[in-house]
């Protein structure tokens, strides 16, 4: 049921202070200021980030690990500071155990490829859950379809909230990995995971989760998660495309072989054998997206530099305002409704195909995402070819959302 009942509370965020450090956000598209809600499919980049890719690029461009000159030790040494700086943020216990990969997808297939092609029996189950993001259930089909495992999925109710009692049946002694979004991308939903964790510690299970969603909103702990992988990408957290990070516990990467082969993840080569690297750099085959790296570095520290309480709190404010402003247009569905969730909001308009009230707002300055959203069984549940999709920010503004329901009106009477 689409209700929201709560009063709308004022936080002390500076919002208007944080839109200076972020210069995409100052322009105009199509004649009018920009307004951008496609936080989920990427973050604009704060000035200092953009800075860090510059002062790579112009100062100490050169290839890691494999130089000895001066230009190579600095861009190593602040690639390895970017690894630690990763690490201290997501709280892992070594910076060993954070491998840099080209993103949340890289990462999960990494997990798919190495674990599974090594580990996966016939009969052996994975679990993921209905509302996963296609790059969390593909990997795992290829797996299972080559070593003949099988896929079990955590169904759904209406709210958009996994129902536990049926996680509780489908997880049991033949579930090698539970793979599972930590939070939904197609509609904001924050999962229950240390519940279902708890249901796959059970059974001897490992878990992967999948962060992109996550890592943007609130800060996190992997020894609090107590998962075996955790995977996100640094675009979606103020950082660069092409970057993204895999964490795993020690004990899996020692023992775990490498996907890919290639420079920097070996020890020695010759034609008849090659020994590996040791972990983590023995799963970064090739020259990495080093300024990427050095970019989410960067993201970290502008983090770091803000308030974090206040900035969940801002980011509830919006989403609890955006919900009421837009459930105030007739016709208009939101499209799960979760007890707990990031500011996502999924919706449609009745008798409106959602490409078309896209192409609308574009027109009018405000970039939102519309169709599927990598998210087709989501889709399918709700029996929907696709929604609407407004995916905010720390930087958005009440005043954007008003925006965004007046040009919905617009769409309305244009399309109708």
């Amino acid at each position: 049921m689409n209700t929201l009942s709560k009063k709308v509370v004022a936080t002390t965020f500076d919002v208007s202070r944080v839109r200076q450090d972020f210069p995409a956000l100052d322009q105009d598209v199509n004649g009018y200021s920009l307004v951008y809600f496609d936080n989920g499919a990427t973050s604009q980049k704060p000035l200092s980030v953009i800075q860090a890719i510059s002062a790579f690029y112009t100062g100490y461009n050169a290839n890691i690990h494999r130089g000895v000159h001066h230009l190579s030790q600095l861009a190593t040494n602040a690639y390895e500071e970017a690894r630690q700086a990763v690490a201290d943020w997501i709280n892992a216990p070594k910076a060993t155990e954070v491998i840099f990969t080209s993103g949340t997808t890289a990462g999960i297939n990494l997990v798919a490829q190495s674990w599974g092609r090594h580990y996966l029996k016939p009969g052996d189950e994975i679990v993921l859950s209905a509302m996963e993001h296609h790059g969390n259930i593909v990997p795992w089909q290829m797996v299972c379809q080559e070593k003949g495992a099988k896929l079990r999925i955590i169904p759904m109710n209406d709210q958009g909230e996994l129902i536990l009692e049926e996680a509780e049946k489908i997880i049991g002694s033949r579930t090698r990995m539970l793979a599972l979004s930590h939070v939904s991308n197609a509609l904001g939903t924050i999962n229950p995971v240390a519940e279902i964790i708890a249901m796959a510690r059970k059974q001897g299970a490992l878990v992967l989760l999948d962060g992109a969603q996550a890592v943007p909103h609130f800060r996190i702990d992997v020894q609090q998660l107590d998962c075996d992988f955790y995977a996100f990408s640094a675009h979606k957290m103020l950082g660069s495309t092409g970057t993204g990070v895999l964490w795993a516990k020690e004990q899996l990467l020692n023992e775990l072989p490498p996907w890919q082969g290639g420079g920097d993840m070996i020890e020695s080569v010759s034609f008849e054998k090659t020994t590996y690297n040791v972990a983590p750099f023995r799963f970064e085959a090739g020259t990495p997206h080093i300024a990427g790296a050095l970019a989410l570095h960067a993201a970290i520290n502008y983090y770091r530099a803000l308030n974090q309480h206040e900035l969940e709190a801002h980011e509830a404010s919006l989403l609890q305002y955006a919900s009421q402003c837009l459930l105030s247009i007739p016709g208009l569905r939101i499209i799960g409704n979760a007890r707990h969730k990031v500011p996502v909001i999924s919706f449609v308009l009745e008798g409106l195909h959602p490409y078309d009230v896209g192409f609308i707002l574009d027109k009018y300055g405000i970039a939102v995402r519309t169709g599927h959203h990598c998210a087709q069984p989501v889709m399918d549940f709700f029996k929907i070819p696709g929604t609407i999709r407004a995916s905010l920010a720390f930087y958005n503004t009440t005043a954007e959302i008003e925006r965004l329901k007046e040009v919905l009106l617009i769409a309305k009477r244009m399309l109708s």
